[in-house]
């Protein structure tokens, strides 16, 4: 059986008192796209860090490529690829002088980088505006040269952070349509941090982090199993009422996260639920629907809520607490 390329064993990262990484083991297949999917501020982006070189663990082991993140890390950053949140592009050189200066960076020789930047710029197709300002590129299209970039020195592993944040949702079907093509043309590994559902079911496994911690592991369709059956949403006009009636007459599981405007329920055959539920409810039935389960109710199940864009950073929420002990400390 073939060595994964990438292996984490009880890591932990630490910001002061705040642990924004708790104790997490996972491994990653050669040629694998592998999501870490959770809220901002779960952990994710501070996991990726480790796993590049930027941030030491507090605890624990990580190798990547066969190179210990400690011990190697020069070893490591040679083979790697990153695309950060933030874009780190060169806005007042060309898309082409962008590539040249990182082939710099990682020693290419010239023969190579000009073969590897017209290979890179036709993958993402820019290699009609190789010479353009990038000042003048759209979101998507910087996003696409970044991808680019992090391609050009033949990477093992291509680290994506949040790759499509704040792009509409076209530009992001466009950015993974280039993903998967260069996956499967390169055979790269990629590993992807994200708070999108749907770009996680691109993700042949995901890890569910939360708060640190790894709340599960498994393929989509493994993670939306655990949620069982189908998912009925339902609003009356006495909420609390019809939930009763659903749980005593049909055994139906409340799904948490529900609220005053409706409720969800879990039940085994959604299309024989419905109409015994209409027509025995006693409160009259505003709306009601049915769908099959999707990784937001695997969220939901196994943490309780639902996956939120707002949340603070592992750093921000560092600060946070440093600012809620200095109010607290008395004078």
């Amino acid at each position: 059986m073939e060595q994964p390329i990438i292996v984490v064993d009880n890591l932990v990262r630490r910001y002061g008192d705040f642990t924004a990484v708790n104790r997490i083991s996972f491994s990653v297949g050669k040629g694998e796209i592998f999501g870490f999917l959770g809220p901002n501020g779960a952990g994710k982006t501070t996991t990726i860090s480790v796993l590049c070189t930027l941030l030491k663990p507090s605890e624990g082991k990580a190798i990547v490529a066969g190179h210990d993140v400690l011990s190697d890390s020069k070893a490591v950053r040679q083979s790697i690829g990153l695309v950060f949140q933030e874009s780190t592009l060169d806005e007042q050189l060309t898309a082409e002088e962008n590539l040249r200066f990182h082939a710099a960076l990682y020693h290419l020789p010239l023969g190579l980088t000009k073969k590897r930047m017209d290979e890179v710029l036709e993958m993402v197709d820019l290699a009609d505006r190789r010479r353009d300002l990038v000042k003048a590129f759209s979101g998507g299209m910087r996003r696409r040269l970044e991808i680019a970039r992090g391609l050009l020195h033949h990477p093992r592993i291509l680290f994506l952070d949040e790759p499509t944040l704040g792009l509409d949702p076209q530009t992001r079907r466009h950015i993974w349509t280039y993903l998967l093509n260069l996956q499967e043309q390169e055979g790269v590994t990629i590993f992807l941090t994200t708070h999108y559902m749907d770009e996680a079911e691109f993700a042949s496994r995901i890890a569910i982090i939360d708060h640190g911690r790894i709340v599960a592991l498994d393929t989509p369709e493994g993670l939306k199993s655990m949620v069982g059956g189908d998912v009925i949403t339902v609003h009356t006009q006495d909420d609390e009422t019809a939930r009763r009636f659903a749980q005593e007459q049909f055994g139906a599981r409340l799904l948490p996260g529900s609220s005053e405007g409706g409720f969800a329920l879990e039940v085994e055959d959604g299309a024989s639920f419905i109409p015994q539920f209409v027509r025995g409810v006693p409160p009259v039935v505003k709306t009601i629907s049915l769908r099959r389960p999707t990784l937001d109710d695997v969220f939901l199940k196994l943490t309780g809520r639902q996956i939120r864009d707002g949340e603070l950073d592992a750093k921000d929420q560092f600060r946070q607490s440093l600012k809620n002990r200095k109010r607290r400390r008395p004078h």
